[in-house]
């Protein structure tokens, strides 16, 4: 459910605000995952456009059953003074034996690729921005237009932004040819900057996304008791809408020996009873040499949904029936390491100058009401507690012309 202003750490890739999500298909939100690896961004100070750049990136996630890889190409091109045109093309390769795939069917290997187009528009200190994204897969068609608008004031002190994004969705299911689901989503963001003092940069944002549709995994079942000592399985039925609110605060402390530190906290909560909050700090140092080391480590944690349960009495128990993990009860631990090189700093060609990057995260996540049901010959509920190990590797080269 993803999302995508200087940056301590340069992105090689941005996700569409709104994606699909994993309660779709039953994968790692990488969404979550890229903005646990990426850092803090903090606008800047001053209304200007983005430098002309081109980024080459490989990304693999690993944990849990589920393998995700794939190429990213973003460029960035300015024409004139006042507008800048950037564009991106990522693939994901999917191979999911994930615990929710094994216990109700057999893994399975697909392909999303998404495009996105977008321009900047730069008029005294206001930017104005615009963009399209197309995710596609066998199984889902993702679109989203984003809008947004970001004023620079009191001597470029402080920054307000304001931002809109549009999503439509197209859901299908493999082995279930009448399956055709639409749902449609927005999102209302509100963010402010500001200089504290000249070593200090201190961000606020709010977020509000609202879905309408078809919001639930067409795949996923829940389980119920069926009286005889064991259980069966039914299709999940989730509500036709969900408002979430997040509310954000970032800091950014610049160090005497060019070092920073930074940090950020998160809360969240939904119509669906979740309730979520994160926290992360973070250190940058750089060198004289060129390069520049990154440690992270954040913690997230929430409550499960309203209409959650790991086993239910009976079938057709209540009218909302979930069993998607995601939405049960469960908390994550991220530590981040990562090494940056700056080369060619005085050009070579018609390039200014270029950085290798290379970000490394462990992921832990522990489920507290999510059961693993590959533990068999036990009385059902009473099964062990699912947790996974996940590791996300990010390696790309960015050229700034």
């Amino acid at each position: 459910m993803a999302q995508r202003v200087a940056q301590v750490v340069v992105v090689a890739v941005t996700k569409p605000s709104l994606a699909k999500t994993n309660q779709q298909t039953g994968r790692f939100r990488w969404g979550l995952v890229f903005a646990g690896v990426l850092g803090i961004c903090v606008p800047l100070m001053a209304a200007v456009l983005p430098e002309n750049r081109a980024d080459i990136m490989y990304h693999a996630y690993s944990g849990g059953g589920l393998e995700v890889n794939g190429p990213s190409v973003l460029a960035r091109k300015s024409i004139g003074k006042s507008t800048s045109l950037w564009g991106n093309y990522y693939v994901d390769t999917i191979t999911s034996a994930t615990i929710d795939v094994v216990t109700s069917a057999s893994e399975y290997i697909e392909e999303r690729t998404e495009k996105s187009l977008g321009t900047d528009y730069l008029y005294d200190n206001t930017t104005l921005s615009l963009s399209y994204t197309n995710s596609v897969e066998n199984d889902f068609n993702a679109n989203a237009v984003n809008f947004g608008i970001s004023q620079v004031m009191f001597g470029d002190l402080t920054t307000v932004t304001l931002g809109y994004a549009k999503g439509w969705d197209v859901i299908t299911a493999t082995g279930r040819p009448s399956l055709r689901e639409e749902a449609d989503r927005q999102k209302y963001k509100l963010g402010l900057s500001q200089v504290i003092t000249k070593n200090l940069l201190m961000g606020l944002n709010f977020e509000t996304i609202t879905d309408e549709g078809f919001l639930n995994n067409p795949y996923r079942e829940v389980r119920y008791l069926d009286g005889n000592g064991g259980y069966a399985k039914e299709f999940e039925e989730y509500p036709k809408t969900r408002t979430s609110h997040a509310v954000a605060m970032r800091a950014l402390y610049y160090l005497p020996y060019r070092a920073a530190i930074r940090g950020e906290v998160r809360g969240y909560t939904d119509t669906w009873g979740i309730n979520g909050n994160m926290a992360e700090i973070g250190y940058i140092h750089p060198t004289k040499q060129g390069l520049t080391y990154e440690i992270s480590y954040r913690v997230y944690s929430q409550n499960n949904a309203d209409f959650y349960s790991d086993l239910f009495n009976r079938e057709a128990e209540f009218t909302y029936r979930a069993r998607d993990k995601e939405l049960s009860t469960y908390s994550t631990q991220t530590i981040g390491l990562g090494i940056s090189y700056e080369f060619k700093k005085y050009g070579w060609g018609f390039i200014d100058k270029g950085s290798a990057n290379i970000f490394y995260n462990r992921i832990q996540i522990d489920y507290e009401n999510f059961r693993d049901l590959r533990v068999e010959g036990v009385t059902p509920g009473t099964e062990p507690f699912y947790s996974l190990s996940a590791d996300v590797f990010r390696i790309f080269v960015s050229a700034w012309y």
